[in-house]
């Protein structure tokens, strides 16, 4: 618990800076872009379309029932649960590499290591909130008006980052002293998109296997970010078991991600 305090006042006491960076880092990855921030929203839509073509269009999809009797067409509901993993991947994918790719830059800076994933989950963080309001913009279109239920949003919002930055703890500390774990990270989110209900609903499959899929913790931020944009419900409080699991999780991972890197990243520099 120790390690964990450390690093949650480090990232209290670097606040600004981390801003900073992550502001720095999202202008730096569109820099050489004409059309700039434009990409941000452009990449998921194009991929958004596809997704919609294979799984909506072509194996024509019927809409999804809720058991609180929502019915929604299959394209806004893949849409609003499809919409955080624009953030998750990025996220992870960048998050585990964010020590050893930058370990040089900061060897000779007094600057706590455990920032360098906040600052670069920050900085996906950004595109997600102009994803979100061009998302919110078109579902007003789509008869799916601004309801109390989007209070959730926030809430969800900060339940990922935590989630993100409590993983990235782990694996940039494992992918700075074994780089091979990177290549694996790579290929372990290409999966989980589709071990994830982004793409079709539970409601398919047997007891054993929702049971399974309930367990990934993404389940709880995607179901909860549909619950909200659809306007389905109080997720929080609806589904309160779910709740307290993803949070012992979370604690879980943040305290053992935490003594992970109070405890290597002394010797990071020997890794270079």
């Amino acid at each position: 618990m120790g390690s964990m305090f450390k690093v949650l006042k480090e990232q209290y006491d670097n606040f600004h800076l981390i801003k900073r960076l992550s502001l720095y880092e999202l202008k730096s990855a569109n820099n050489n872009n004409y059309l700039g921030m434009f990409w941000e929203v452009f990449n998921p839509a194009i991929q958004i379309a596809i997704y919609w073509f294979v799984f909506g269009f072509v194996q024509r999809r019927k809409p999804i029932e809720y058991p609180g009797g929502g019915t929604y067409d299959y394209f806004s509901w893949m849409v609003a649960g499809i919409l955080i993993w624009f953030f998750i991947y990025p996220s992870i994918t960048h998050g585990s590499k964010s020590i050893y790719t930058r370990l040089k830059m900061v060897s000779r800076m007094n600057f706590p290591l455990s920032a360098i994933p906040s600052y670069v989950i920050l900085s996906k963080l950004y595109p997600q909130l102009l994803l979100m309001i061009v998302t919110i913009i078109a579902f007003q279109f789509m008869g799916l008006p601004i309801n109390i239920y989007y209070i959730q949003l926030p809430y969800f919002l900060f339940a990922t980052i935590i989630f993100l930055f409590s993983l990235s703890l782990i694996t940039s500390t494992i992918a700075t002293i074994v780089r091979d774990f990177q290549m694996l990270i790579q290929s372990l989110m290409r999966v989980l998109l589709y071990v994830t209900p982004i793409l079709w609903p539970l409601e398919h499959f047997n007891s054993l296997f929702k049971f399974v899929m309930r367990l990934n913790p993404f389940y709880y931020l995607v179901e909860g970010y549909r619950y909200a944009l659809l306007g389905e419900g109080w997720f929080i409080v609806k589904h309160w078991h779910f709740t307290i699991y993803f949070w012992v999780i979370v604690l879980i991972m943040l305290s053992v991600g935490s003594y992970l890197h109070v405890r290597f990243r002394k010797h990071f520099i020997d890794f270079l």
